[in-house]
C-alpha cells in the first residue's frame, strides 16, 4: 500500500513549532507534499534532516511567501520545477518529482499551491494563467499507462459540496464560475480524477480548509480546497481516503489539515 499525504502547512517553521513532527512521524506516510512552506531552502532541509525523508523543495522569490516540497521515502529519479509557464519557475508554486515503485513503475508526483486570488486584481490574472498551464501539464502527465498524482493547495472548490457556505462565496475566488469549470476541464477532458471525491461520495466535504476567523473550525464551516488528482490508473488503485482533522482548534498546526490516501500499487 503506498500513502501519499499532502497538506498546505501555512509555513513550516510555525507548523513544527506546534506539532507537526510529530504527526508527519505518526503517519509514516511515503510520499508527502507540502504548501505554502514559506521559508529558505537551507531551513527546510535543516528541519527535515531527521524525518527519514528524501526532500525537494522550491523556495519563491517573495521572501515568506508560497513554497512547495515533496518528501519521499525512496530516493526520487528526477525532480522539476515549474508548470511549464517560466513566468512561475520561482514563483513556489509547482514542484514534480519522478519516484521508481516496488514493481518497477514510475510515478509522477506534483506538489502544487495555485493562487489564492482576488477578483479583478493582477492575483486573480496570474490564477487563471496558472491554471491555464495546469491544464497544459495535466494534458501532458495523463498518457494512456501513466501513474501520476497532483496534489496540493488548488484553492477553488469544484462544487456546492466543496463549500459549506458556497451561496455566500459565488462572486468570490475560490468559487467563482470561471475557476470550476478549469476543474470540469481536469476531470472530464483531460481524464483526471479527484480522487477524494471519488471515495468520499456525494457528501458535504470533507472539508481541508477552516478560516482562522470566528467558529469557522468549530462549526466545521470550511472548504475542500486540497486535492489528489490521480491518472485513471492510479485512481482504480485508490482505496481510502482520511482528512486529519485536529480533534480541537487550539491543537491545529496548519489552517489546514492532510488528505492522506491509500493506493494499491
Amino acid at each position: 500500500m503506498l500513502r501519499i499525504a499532502t497538506v498546505n502547512v501555512n509555513g513550516i517553521r510555525a507548523a513544527f513549532k506546534k506539532g507537526m513532527s510529530e504527526w508527519l512521524a505518526e503517519r509514516d506516510a511515503d510520499i508527502v507534499t507540502l504548501q505554502e512552506v514559506r521559508a529558505p531552502d537551507n531551513i527546510v532541509h535543516t528541519l527535515l534532516a531527521d524525518s527519514g525523508y528524501h526532500v525537494a523543495h522550491t523556495e519563491a522569490s517573495a521572501k515568506g511567501r508560497a513554497g512547495v516540497a515533496i518528501l519521499t521515502k525512496r530516493e526520487p529519479t528526477a525532480t522539476r520545477i515549474g508548470n511549464g509557464d517560466d513566468y512561475f519557475d520561482d514563483a513556489g508554486r509547482w514542484i514534480e518529482t519522478d519516484i521508481e515503485l516496488s514493481d518497477g513503475q514510475s510515478l509522477t508526483v506534483a506538489s502544487v499551491y495555485v493562487h489564492s486570488g482576488e477578483v479583478g486584481t493582477p492575483k486573480q490574472d496570474d490564477k487563471y494563467r496558472f491554471l491555464d498551464q495546469m491544464a497544459v501539464r495535466l494534458g501532458e502527465l495523463n498518457t494512456s499507462d501513466s501513474l501520476g498524482v497532483v496534489t496540493g493547495d488548488l484553492n477553488v472548490g469544484h462544487t456546492e459540496r466543496d463549500i459549506k457556505n458556497w451561496k455566500g462565496n459565488t462572486k468570490k475566488a475560490g468559487f467563482l464560475p470561471e475557476e470550476r469549470a478549469y476543474f470540469d476541464r481536469f476531470f472530464n477532458e483531460l481524464g483526471w480524477s479527484d480522487v477524494h471525491r471519488q471515495l468520499a461520495g456525494d457528501v458535504d466535504g470533507p472539508y481541508t480548509w477552516w478560516s482562522q476567523r470566528g467558529q469557522a473550525f468549530d462549526n466545521d464551516t470550511g472548504w475542500r480546497i486540497d486535492y489528489q488528482l490521480a491518472t485513471p490508473m492510479l485512481a482504480r488503485a485508490a482505496q481510502d481516503a482520511t482528512v486529519d482533522k485536529a480533534p480541537s482548534w487550539d491543537t491545529r498546526w496548519s489552517d489546514h489539515a492532510p488528505l492522506v490516501i491509500d493506493y494499491d500499487v
